[in-house]
């Protein structure tokens, strides 16, 4: 035995001796390794594995180490290919002999290794004090941290299954065999499960994602298939993705995407499939010019089977069709960065999706729907999508799902183009639309189904055929035990089908009130603006606006003001207009809220203009009570409202004109109005195109020219001109506005015209 010396003494090793012995009592482990001499008769093989071999507890040998990270000391380094060979067999019989040794075993093995290195237990260095500096100094937290640590990695290391080391095993091959050898070693290790995390993981410990993508540059086809075989399966798990492309393997599997070997090139499409699933990998595979050679791999895929003359042909435009198959799952992998759409569609692949989406195989349809699902969103690509809306409305009735979903997505996502909403009509689209929300199971297919739905009831024409469907009832069956992506997208085809009045009633027949009202208590910010969309246009219907009431639907909306989304706070104000406006004894309702009405007029500081166009709508329904103008006239409305008299956004100038219509009937707010400087930017909203501001804004220069000196100051700005060719208008309210507003200039000027002559 080595002799002792202080330096001995490690911290580490103090705290790996402390967690043995403290597992067992000295006497048990005696009374153990006894029975171990009589029971096990590997015990003699234990010291010569000792030698070159780390022996792990659970029976398991760490061979990792050894190959491929550069982790040898200088007796291993010196050791010959035999006797790695005969270690091998040893370590492997030793192995074989050691899977059902108990824990005991493991926990001797160890002692008796510590003691060889001339450690000893605490008991005996209590007694002859020999402590060093550093770890006299080290505190017991340290201790506990390095035990826990240590325990654990001894119970993830005695999990490992037997698979593990067999492929550890397997991957040394790869490293220092012939090319049979490693032919044979890629075979053995494709018979694994790849699939399965702990193999995926073996791979890469051991060093043997770098040598699989180094066979990749060799010259022998059949390793370059294993390689990528492998490579295939392990991508699937997102730490490997990224070794693979720190490894340089995505510049390789580029480069032999132009190889003449179809399956070769399969297999790198497939690949590069995999690898692609992040923002990096997607960038270099652009950069190596991999997105036009995958087009390419499109070219030359057949839509049919007919026409073939030999059964060679036939083959052949099978491997063609499966090579184009894998080109398509790349291009779906890499379609997720825009500007990998544009090189797409400057190597020429949207003519090339429109062919390959008649094709009658669902495999080779499911990568194309997906490429254009991801593309919709793009207008170059939407453009062309509208000569393939006959074709995704055929997929939409076949029997695979997963096809289904990516059509019904693409609709979904491009329906916003009102040609398409009207493409998918005249092609009998939304009856298949609506047959999708029966597969209540599928949520995936449910979600594109409804979206789908949602965007197509953009338009009025749609929505009776929806009626005739009896969609809104099966939508709202959907909005109780749904996930939230399902419920965003049904929400918001209630919102724009509740538009149409008769809709409304249905709604509330159906029992719709009561789920909207609760989905407010929610936290997600689209469901939440979805939601008070559709309860906006419920409350336009007097029934439905008392269930909303009842259910206290309108606190709930006035809390969602604080939200700090600003989409959130505009829908909800929205919501709030009708609902004040509709409810009965409303005015007493939002007096009870408090801070309410604070809330609201503080919401005119905001800087989003929807924001800003909504609160306006709400509070010129809340000042028609007399009450609450002569609170939220306190609170500052009036100097807020001047404020954006000068604002440009007609949805804005629109509703601010209606709020300082109602806020002048209340005390000195037309004359407050005029010191503001709010008369003169209102008389240019007469210069604006949009009628509904030319309504509203003559009808706050009604009111406001009330007060003499308001008078002055829009006759100075011109308003009698503008007036003048509105009282000829057809619309009655604004006519009559206009014209009330000039007899009172007019009444001003004879007023002074009478006084300057005495």
């Amino acid at each position: 035995m080595p002799s002792t010396t202080v330096t001995d003494y490690t911290s580490g090793d103090t705290n790996r001796q402390k967690l043995l012995l403290s597992s067992r009592a000295w006497d048990t482990l005696a009374t153990d390794r006894n029975n171990l001499r009589r029971n096990n008769t590997n015990l003699s093989k234990v010291t010569s594995l000792e030698r070159g071999v780390n022996t792990r507890p659970g029976g398991h040998t760490d061979r990792s180490r050894r190959g491929g990270h550069g982790n040898h000391d200088s007796e291993e380094s010196s050791e010959g290919e035999d006797d790695d060979e005969e270690e091998d067999q040893l370590v492997e019989r030793t192995r074989q002999d050691q899977t059902d040794l108990p824990s005991e075993y493991w926990q001797i093995q160890r002692l008796v290794k510590y003691l060889k290195g001339g450690h000893t237990d605490r008991s005996r260095r209590g007694g002859h004090g020999n402590h060093d500096s550093e770890e006299s100094s080290e505190g017991e937290d340290d201790d506990e941290e390095e035990d826990q640590l240590v325990e654990r990695t001894r119970q993830d290391q005695t999990d490992l299954p037997s698979e593990y080391w067999q492929i550890q095993r397997l991957v040394k091959y790869l490293k220092g065999g012939n090319p049979t050898a490693t032919v044979i070693a890629l075979s053995s290790i494709r018979d694994f499960n790849l699939s399965i995390e702990i193999c995926q993981l073996a791979i890469r410990d051991v060093g043997g994602l770098e040598v699989l993508v180094n066979l990749l540059e060799t010259d022998d086809i059949d390793c370059k298939i294993g390689s990528l075989y492998i490579l295939k399966e392990v991508s699937n798990n997102p730490s490997i993705r990224r070794n693979i492309a720190d490894l340089g393997g995505l510049q390789t599997m580029v480069k032999l995407l132009d190889e003449p070997e179809k399956d070769l090139k399969c297999l790198a499409a497939e690949t590069i499939a995999h690898v692609a699933k992040f923002k990096r990998a997607r960038r270099v595979v652009r950069q190596n010019g991999g997105i036009k050679r995958l087009v390419a791999l499109l070219e030359n895929a057949s839509v049919s089977g007919h026409g073939f003359t030999t059964h060679a042909a036939h083959n052949d435009q099978a491997k063609n069709i499966e090579v184009a198959r894998a080109g398509a799952l790349a291009l779906w992998s890499l379609s997720r960065s825009n500007l990998n759409k544009n090189a797409m569609q400057r190597a020429g692949v949207i003519p090339l999706l429109a062919k390959l989406l008649k094709s009658s195989n669902d495999n080779m349809l499911i990568p194309v729907g997906g490429i254009i699902e991801e593309c919709a969103t793009d207008s170059v690509y939407r453009t062309a999508i509208r000569g393939m809306i006959p074709d995704l409305v055929k997929s939409l009735t076949v029997t695979n799902a997963e096809l289904q979903k990516h059509c019904a997505s693409a609709i979904f996502k491009c329906a916003v183009d009102k040609e398409i909403r009207d493409l998918v009509r005249k092609h009998s689209g939304l009856r298949p639309l609506h047959d999708l929300l029966q597969q209540s199971e599928n949520k995936a297919l449910l979600a594109a189904a409804t979206g789908a739905i949602w965007k197509c009831a953009i338009s009025r024409e749609n929505i009776a055929q929806f009626q005739e469907f009896r969609t809104i009832d099966a939508l709202v069956q959907l909005l109780n035990n749904q996930p939230e992506e399902v419920l965003v997208n049904v929400v918001g085809a209630l919102a724009e089908c509740a538009k149409e009045a008769d809709n409304r009633t249905t709604i509330r027949k159906a029992g719709g009130i009561s789920p909207l009202v609760n989905l407010l208590t929610g936290t997600n910010q689209a469901l939440l603006v979805n939601t008070c969309q559709a309860l906006r246009q419920c409350a336009e219907e007097p029934e439905s606006v008392t269930m909303i009431d009842r259910l206290d639907g309108v606190r709930l909306l006035w809390s969602l003001l604080k939200n700090q989304n600003p989409q959130v706070q505009a829908a909800a104000a929205w919501a709030i207009s009708p609902c004040v406006k509709n409810i009965k004894d409303s005015g007493e309702m939002v007096r009870s809220f408090v801070g309410g009405l604070e809330l609201i007029v503080s919401l005119l500081k905001s800087n989003d203009v929807e924001v800003l166009a909504s609160v306006c709508a709400a509070i010129a329904e809340i000042a028609k009570d007399e009450e609450n103008l002569a609170v939220i006239t306190d609170h500052g409305v009036v100097k807020l409202l001047a404020t954006l008299a000068t604002r440009n956004e007609d949805i804005l100038r629109r509703y601010l004109a209606e709020a300082i219509a109602e806020c002048c009937k209340w005390g000195n707010n037309r004359q407050a109005f005029g010191e503001n400087h709010a008369v003169a930017p209102l008389v240019k909203h007469l210069k604006s195109s949009d009628p509904n501001v030319h309504r509203s804004t003559a009808k706050a220069l009604h009111q406001l020219s009330k007060n003499p000196m308001n008078c002055v100051t829009m006759h100075e700005a011109g308003v009698v001109r503008l007036l003048m060719e509105m009282v000829g208008s057809k619309d009655d309210v604004l006519q009559e506005n206009a014209a009330i507003c000039i007899s009172y200039i007019r009444r001003l000027a004879l007023a002074n015209e009478k006084s300057r002559n005495g």
